[in-house]
């Protein structure tokens, strides 16, 4: 058997993308698949966290306005008859800027970055199962069938699954994703809107239908091009999480937004999506059997603020750097044992925290708790700004500050699991 790359990865989302661009600049050669074409809609805020920007930085990717980007400075929270503005804080290691950009555009711009590299990207190809060795059960490729019906069999070192929540490599190896952790549903349109010129994200703790409080949040994203990108999230906590239409639930929002804000009906350009949001690490474990889970796969998506993008990239570029060693192993044993270290790796960086926020899920389930906690705690801007760092992950473990100290301390208490 003769292998056609030293990595395969399945999906071009940007877990995928990263992945394969990390390893391209690592010097290996990488095939990456993807079973539609680009550019190709996702379901997504289009909101992009410091942590965010600096994966995009380390791609080389420079995120400027001439280049289609459009910078915000931070976070404008509204609840409890609230509103604060806070700024991204200034962080050791991370840009002090969000960036907004349409999935459909940012999604192309990644993977057209890693074929600039070295990738070799198969667009409309669908990855329609894995090989396995039958002497050690591993898996050592993949099948394929591209848009003209043509299967074909490709071999590699390596398969990194990057190819979302129903992970069909994931799948066939018999992950299941784990109950026990949270999952959430996003929905979303755009709207002509005259508040498409941003500096600051826009989230709604409270989403209210004349005096009653809806479930969930809500997120008023400006793009800059005359639109805007309006939605909401909720979680399987949610006594109602089942049972909801999520499509009218965003409605009854909107109707009670200002009218001449545009989120109405006839102002919007596009159909409300959904999509799931796989949490705190809900499918492991994270490398089994030659195949290596990033991004949504392997149930990477933030409890605390249902951010995914960020952590896509970010296990990418671990993954990245753990399959290099491996790669480069002097025998099977070796590459085997190097691999065994990305979900060690994975948990030392992210367990904690993740654990914390499948806690923090737990308690904004409930109601009462998220009404008496947005009442109270918005009042408050000290408190508000700690609770930036911690929903955002935007805080220096070297503890600089009380707050970066009380952070750092919880997370390394919280067990990694």
């Amino acid at each position: 058997m003769k292998n056609d790359a030293d990595v395969i990865v399945v999906g071009a989302g940007p877990a995928g993308s990263s992945t394969a661009y990390h390893l391209a600049n690592r010097g290996l050669n990488v095939l990456l698949f993807e079973k539609t074409s680009f550019p190709r809609e996702k379901v997504c805020g289009d909101g992009l966290t410091p942590r965010a920007v600096k994966q995009i930085l380390d791609m080389g990717i420079e995120p400027t306005k001439e280049n289609g980007w459009l910078r915000n400075k931070g976070l404008r929270v509204i609840g409890g008859g609230h509103t604060l503005e806070l700024d991204w804080p200034d962080i050791d290691g991370f840009p002090n800027y969000g960036l907004v950009r349409t999935r459909s555009d940012f999604d192309e711009l990644l993977a057209r970055t890693a074929q600039k590299k070295g990738v070799i990207l198969h667009e409309k190809t669908r990855v329609t199962g894995p090989i396995f060795d039958d002497s050690t059960g591993r898996v050592i490729g993949v099948t394929t069938k591209n848009e003209n019906g043509n299967e074909e069999k490709h071999f590699s070192q390596v398969i990194v699954a990057a190819d979302g929540v129903s992970s069909r490599m994931a799948l066939a190896l018999g992950l299941e994703r784990r109950d026990d952790r949270p999952m959430g549903v996003a929905v979303r349109t755009y709207y002509k809107s005259p508040r498409t010129n941003d500096h600051y994200l826009e989230s709604w703790l409270e989403l209210r239908d004349q005096d009653k409080l809806l479930p969930g949040y809500g997120w008023i994203f400006g793009m800059g091009d005359g639109t805007s990108n309006v939605g909401l999230g909720i979680l399987d906590s949610s006594p109602v999480f089942q049972s909801i239409d999520y499509k009218d639930l965003l409605k009854r929002w909107l109707d009670q937004t200002p009218e001449e804000w545009g989120f109405r009906d006839q102002n919007m350009t596009q159909p409300v999506r959904g999509a799931a949001l796989p949490m705190g690490f809900n499918r492991q474990p994270h490398y089994t059997k030659g195949i290596v889970l990033v991004g949504d796969s392997g149930g990477m998506v933030n409890p605390f603020n249902g951010e995914g993008i960020a952590y896509a990239m970010e296990t990418g570029q671990v993954a990245a750097e753990v399959i290099e060693k491996a790669v480069k192993a002097k025998n099977n044993f070796a590459r085997e044992k190097e691999l065994h270290n990305y979900p060690i790796v994975l948990k030392d960086r992210l367990g904690g925290y993740y654990t914390l926020g499948r806690v923090f899920v737990k308690l904004i389930g409930n109601p009462q708790i998220m009404q008496i906690a947005t009442k109270y705690g918005m009042a408050s801007k000290p408190l508000m700004r700690f609770t930036l760092k911690l929903l955002a992950n935007l805080y220096s473990p070297t503890g600089k500050t009380k707050s970066d100290r009380i952070i750092t301390a919880l997370t390394k208490i919280a067990p990694a699991a």
